[in-house]
C-alpha cells in the first residue's frame, strides 16, 4: 500500500478538516481543527492565511501522519478552502495583509458600482457569465488598489485560499478554473482562460496564477514544505478548488442534473448543467472535472446563523452541553421539533451578514417577523432553520426557470448530522435529499481528486459505491405543503416590502 494513500485537507470558514483514505475510498484517519474568523468592520470578513491556512493544513498533516501512517504511505495531496478568496503575496511568496474572504465580505461594494458604470453591467456579464457581486475577486482587488496602494504595489501576485497552500508545499502559482471562474471580470467563462479586456483598471494579469483543472497536479512537495508537514519530498500536489468543488464529486455529483446542497457556515447549491446558463441572479463556474458547468448559489449565512443563536440566546444549552454533553445544537433541533410547521407565524428573514444570491444585497439584514408573546426561543429557532429552507426555494425556482431543475439532490455538510433542518427543507422544496454515508466534508472530496490527478483513482471511479455511499433520503411531507407554500409566498414579499427601511437601519448604524 505503499505510496497509494491519498490525503485531502479542507480549511472551512471556522474549522479545518483532514482525511487519510485507500485507493479505494475507505477512510483510515480524519482530523479536525477549529478556529475563528475576523470580522474587523461591518462588511469585511478575513483569515489570516498563514495562522489559518498553512498552519492548519500543516497541523493536520502532522496528525494524520502521526500514528500508523506516515508521509512514505501518500501517494496524492489535494487542498480546498473556503472561496474565492484574495490573498495578495510578494515576490517571496508571503502574504502581505490578512486575505479576505468571499461573498461574506462586502467591502467592495463601491468598487462593483464603479466597474458597472465605467464598462456596463451587461458586457461585464457577458464575459464572465456572472454578475458583479461580493463574490467576485475582481472588484476586490480593485479595492485594494483603491484603498491600500502600498500593499498593492508590492503584489506580486493574488491568490486564492487553496492556491496559497499550493504555493506553500510546491513552490508553484497555479488556481483552479473553478475558482478562477470568481475572479471576474478577470476570466472568460466561454474560454475558461484569463482576459485582459477590462484588467487595466484592475490588475496586470501576469501577477495572477497560473491555470489548471482541479484534477490536474501542481507540482510535487518542496524540501521546505516537506520538513514542516512530513510530506516526503516529490510527492505530487493537484491544483486546489474552493471546498464545494471538492466535496461534490466525491458525493456523486457527476452528470447533468446532479445537485449538492450543502449545509456549511453558508448554504451552497451547486448543480450540474450540460452547458453554461448564465443568469445575473446565479453563479456561473467551470468545475473540479473538466468538460462540465455549473450553475451555483450561496446564502451569506445559514450554519453561522445558527451558530449566533447558540452563542447569543442558548445560555442554559451552552451550559448543559459544557456540564453534561449533551450537544446545544441536538437540544435545539430538540425544541424546535415541537413547534409545527410555519413556527406558529413566525419568519425569519436570514440576511444576516447581508444576502450572496440571488438577492446580491450586502446591505440585506435578518429579520423575526411575526412576533408575538406566544412565541419562545423554539419558535425562534424553528423559523430560522425555514427561513434558510425559503432561501433554498428561491434559489431553486430560478433553477426551474433556467431548465435546470435538478433530478437528484444530495445534501452534505454540518447541518445533515441531525435530520431536521434537512426535513424543514424537503418539505418546503418538495425534494428528496439523500444523505452520504460520510459527512466529513470537501476533505474527502480531495483525496478523490488527488487519486484521479495521480491516477490511483479512475473517472469510473466517480460512479462507484464504494467511494459513493449514501445512507438515506429525505422525502417531504406533503402535509406540510399548504402552510409552506403560503409561507413562502410571505417570505418573497417581506423581503420587497422591508428592504427599504431595512438600508435606512443599516446606513443609520454606519453613520451615513
Amino acid at each position: 500500500m505503499a505510496g497509494s494513500l491519498l490525503l485531502g485537507i479542507d480549511i472551512g470558514t471556522s474549522s479545518s478538516k483532514g482525511v487519510l483514505c485507500s485507493p479505494d475510498g475507505t477512510i483510515l484517519a480524519t482530523a479536525t481543527i477549529g478556529h475563528d474568523t475576523s470580522f474587523p468592520r461591518p462588511g469585511w470578513a478575513e483569515h489570516d492565511a498563514d495562522a489559518i491556512w498553512w498552519g492548519e493544513f500543516v497541523s493536520i498533516c502532522r496528525e494524520l501522519l502521526s500514528g500508523r501512517y506516515s508521509g512514505a504511505d501518500v501517494g496524492g495531496v489535494a487542498v480546498s478552502a473556503i472561496g474565492p478568496c484574495m490573498l495578495p503575496v510578494d515576490a517571496d511568496g508571503r502574504p502581505l495583509r490578512r486575505a479576505v474572504l468571499y461573498g461574506i465580505d462586502t467591502r467592495a461594494s463601491a468598487e462593483v458600482h464603479w466597474l458597472e458604470e465605467r464598462y456596463g453591467a451587461d458586457l461585464l456579464f457577458a464575459q464572465s457569465g456572472m454578475a458583479l457581486t461580493s463574490q467576485a475577486v475582481g472588484p476586490k482587488i480593485l479595492w485594494l488598489r483603491n484603498h491600500e496602494p502600498d500593499i498593492f504595489a508590492r503584489t506580486a501576485m493574488v491568490h486564492g485560499s487553496s492556491g496559497y497552500v499550493v504555493h506553500r508545499l510546491t513552490g508553484e502559482h497555479v488556481i483552479d478554473r473553478h475558482t478562477a471562474s470568481a475572479f471576474n471580470p478577470l476570466f472568460n467563462i466561454e474560454q475558461l482562460e484569463w482576459d485582459d479586456r477590462y484588467a487595466s483598471d484592475i490588475i496586470d494579469l501576469d501577477r495572477l496564477p497560473r491555470l489548471l483543472d482541479a484534477s490536474e497536479v501542481a507540482g510535487q512537495v518542496t524540501a521546505a514544505a516537506s520538513a514542516e508537514t512530513g510530506l516526503p519530498a516529490g510527492t505530487p500536489v493537484t491544483a486546489g478548488t474552493i471546498d464545494v468543488a471538492a466535496e461534490a464529486p466525491s458525493v456523486g455529483v457527476v452528470d447533468p442534473g446532479d445537485m449538492m446542497l450543502m449545509y456549511g457556515s453558508t448554504a451552497f447549491l451547486l448543480n450540474l448543467v450540460d452547458r453554461a446558463r448564465p443568469d445575473r441572479r446565479l453563479w456561473t463556474a467551470a468545475y473540479s472535472l473538466p468538460n462540465r458547468q455549473a450553475v451555483m448559489g450561496g446564502m451569506a449565512t445559514s450554519g453561522l446563523i445558527t451558530r449566533w443563536f447558540r452563542d447569543v440566546l442558548a445560555g442554559d444549552e451552552r451550559r448543559t452541553e459544557t456540564e453534561a454533553g449533551i450537544n446545544a445544537y441536538a437540544r435545539l433541533g430538540e425544541m424546535a421539533a415541537s413547534v409545527p410547521a410555519g413556527s406558529d407565524g413566525l419568519m425569519c428573514l436570514p440576511y444576516f451578514a447581508g444576502e450572496r444570491t440571488p438577492l446580491h444585497d450586502p446591505d440585506a439584514r435578518g429579520m423575526f417577523a411575526g412576533l408575538t408573546l406566544h412565541h419562545d426561543r423554539a419558535h425562534l429557532y424553528r423559523s430560522v432553520l425555514e427561513g434558510v429552507g425559503y432561501g433554498v426555494r428561491h434559489h431553486l425556482e430560478i433553477m426551474r426557470d433556467l431548465d435546470a431543475t435538478p433530478r437528484r439532490v444530495v445534501a452534505v455538510g454540518g447541518g445533515t448530522q441531525g435530520d431536521l433542518w434537512m426535513q424543514i427543507v424537503s418539505d418546503i422544496c418538495g425534494i428528496t435529499q439523500l444523505v452520504p454515508e460520510h459527512t466529513i466534508g470537501a476533505s474527502f472530496g480531495d483525496a478523490m481528486l488527488a487519486g484521479l490527478a495521480t491516477g490511483i483513482v479512475s473517472e469510473t471511479d466517480l460512479r462507484d459505491p464504494a467511494w459513493v455511499r449514501i445512507d438515506r433520503a429525505i422525502q417531504p411531507d406533503p402535509n406540510n405543503s399548504p402552510v409552506y407554500d403560503a409561507g413562502y409566498r410571505i417570505y418573497r414579499d417581506l423581503y420587497e416590502r422591508t428592504k427599504d427601511q431595512i438600508h435606512a437601519l443599516g446606513r443609520l448604524h454606519s453613520g451615513g
